[in-house]
């Protein structure tokens, strides 16, 4: 079933494989979510971030701050948008906030990004 207007037919110049395209496209709102988390991912900081998170979390603000160089002003920041676009998750620990990764999507992204890491402590293992 071709999945193509009536209205843009006469540009086309391989139905079927405009209507292949538009079939690999798929859902919009599939596509602007996944844009949204690439997007997420684009910016270094918050991708070291969640490459530190996913391999040694749950991990406080202050370690994080440490691993990727950054002050802690910053990597906050940087978390309120990670937890706004749901990726990561916040757990009190006395009166310490730990950070984890939230989303198995992005786990599998950042295995592929950072796969198998040379970690140096039993306990920073990633969450599968």
């Amino acid at each position: 079933m071709h999945r193509l207007d009536d209205q843009n037919r006469a540009r086309i110049i391989d139905g079927d494989r405009a209507c292949d395209a538009v079939a690999a496209i798929g859902d919009r709102d599939e596509v602007t979510r996944w844009a949204a988390r690439f997007a997420m991912l684009g910016e270094p900081g918050r991708l070291a971030i969640l490459l530190a998170v996913h391999y040694a979390g749950p991990i406080s603000v202050s370690d994080l701050a440490t691993a990727v160089g950054m002050n802690d002003a910053a990597v906050s920041q940087a978390l309120r948008v990670l937890r706004q676009q749901n990726a990561v998750l916040a757990e009190r620990d006395g009166r310490i906030i730990r950070y984890s990764l939230a989303d198995p999507a992005v786990a599998d992204l950042l295995g592929r990004v950072r796969p198998d890491p040379q970690l140096h402590h039993r306990s920073c293992q990633p969450a599968r």
